[in-house]
């Protein structure tokens, strides 16, 4: 009998941690800094890919995500070596997709190219805005200008480009996001993440809004209204919504994000990566030291870059997965979790599907049209939170 990953597959998950700058909306774990060893740093990847590799040997590989931080700041050299250590490490899928992140300011045709001759067969660029004025309010060192002619040499070289872009900005209105979101989604090849702007702790965002200076956010209604008009556009153009924040032409969504979103299983490998593992028939959550130096020094040292590994019971499975699998237009299968029809979700369910938020039809539990703009609360409610 299948084990329950094999739902959403294998995957992993490459976290490269240092950026030019530090956005000011960004609690990603980033760092500047003035010099990067890389060499120091391919050899703790390989030393984590093999100590992985050992633990889920013969399992098919459906995706590698390089991740950050800005990943196309790796020499290209090293993805090379990097990624023959996976084909090296696990059988791979016929289909499967290698990701890297770029930024517009570190985008060279050469490295591409580099990057492309070592296997990385997608692209997603962190374009975020097409206008000088808010890219400036939103910390990123490209203007419009390079981003698109970024996109253009990543196109060139690669099938598949993905870019991310995001709305509800500070004195943005429903007329200028369906513009710009218009000019997207005409340069669009296969995919967009287009994301609500949100205010996190501890980033620099955070603390002037803490603070009463940051002006000019739309409010709820009108953040609402650009999320309405995001699907419009985005469903006209043939970029359908598979997930809150994700748009897709059909058979184009992330495989790599698929993983996650199915609760399938996946290796996270660098500062501050996260893992859920299934071995020997539980499933753990797995977790790296955030700081790079510590991570690298520990890799070293030990040979073992994780700083835990707990084992999780059914109560946060359960939890888990529909966290990660309600967020797809899909929805979630609840017959992997027959917890799901006791008592307290059930009626749980029954409550929603009456109020027109969720559907539940033939095992399958999923968000309506008015239920997915307001996941979280449908979330809470369902569990009972």
């Amino acid at each position: 009998m299948p084990e329950d990953w094999e739902h959403g597959g294998f995957g992993l998950y490459i976290h490269w941690p240092f950026c030019q700058a530090k956005c000011p909306y960004c609690d990603f774990n980033s760092h500047v800094v003035a010099q990067i060893d890389q060499k120091a740093w391919e050899a703790a990847y390989l030393s984590e890919i093999t100590r992985i590799g050992a633990d889920t040997e013969g399992r098919v590989l459906r995706s590698v995500f390089f991740g950050g931080g800005t990943p196309s700041m790796m020499d290209p050299d090293i993805v090379d070596a990097i990624l023959a250590k996976v084909r090296a490490t696990w059988p791979i899928a016929n289909d499967i997709e290698i990701t890297l992140e770029a930024n517009p300011t570190s985008v060279e045709a050469g490295r591409f190219a580099g990057y492309r001759d070592a296997g990385v067969n997608r692209v997603s660029m962190g374009i975020q805005a097409l206008n000088d004025v808010d890219l400036k309010a939103l910390g990123r060192l490209h203007t419009a200008a390079e981003a698109t002619q970024a996109f253009d040499v990543a196109r060139d070289v690669f099938n598949r480009v993905s870019f991310d872009l995001i709305y509800a900005r500070q004195g943005q209105s429903l007329a200028d996001w369906s513009s710009e979101l218009s000019q997207a989604v005409s340069l669009a090849v296969d995919h967009l993440s287009l994301y609500q702007l949100t205010i996190e702790d501890g980033t620099a965002f955070g603390d002037r809004y803490a603070a009463g200076r940051l002006r000019g956010l739309p409010d709820d209604d009108a953040a609402a209204d650009m999320y309405a008009a995001t699907q419009d556009i985005c469903g006209d153009a043939g970029l359908l919504g598979y997930e809150v924040s994700n748009h897709a032409r059909p058979g184009c969504e992330s495989i790599h994000n698929k993983i996650y979103w199915k609760y399938g299983d996946y290796a996270g490998i660098g500062p501050g990566a996260h893992g859920r593992l299934t071995l020997g028939g539980h499933r753990y959550a797995t977790e790296a030291p955030r700081a790079p130096a510590v991570w690298l020094s520990q890799v070293h040292k030990t040979g073992n870059g994780d700083s835990c590994r707990e084992r999780l019971d059914r109560a946060d499975q359960v939890v888990e997965f529909l966290l990660m699998g309600m967020r797809l237009r899909e929805g979630v299968k609840i017959d992997r979790f027959p917890e799901l029809m006791n008592n307290k979700y059930y009626n749980n369910i029954n409550i929603l599907v009456d109020s027109k938020l969720i559907e539940y039809q033939d095992g399958t539990v999923q968000a309506t049209d008015r239920g997915l703009p307001i996941l979280n609360a449908v979330l809470r409610e369902m569990l009972d939170v």
